[in-house]
């Protein structure tokens, strides 16, 4: 099952970025699914090019770009 990154859609905190493994055929959450915010999806590369090799989005809530918020 694919990995999808989605954010919380908030107009005065800093979106929070999780990540959820989903079948392709599951509609796409609109609401987290532990606080009950709404969130919409994040599209991210899948694996990106460091200087150190080959990485993937991590579970930290970095998206994998290096960022500690949403890409």
């Amino acid at each position: 099952m694919p990995t999808y990154v989605y954010e919380t859609i908030t107009e005065s905190e800093t979106p929070e970025c999780f990540e959820i493994k989903q079948s392709i055929h599951d509609a796409a959450l609109t609401h987290h699914p532990e606080t009950g915010k709404p969130v919409r999806r994040v599209i991210v590369a899948g694996n990106l090019l460091t200087k150190s090799g080959l990485s993937s989005p991590s579970s930290s809530g970095s998206c994998g770009c290096g960022t500690t918020g949403c890409c």
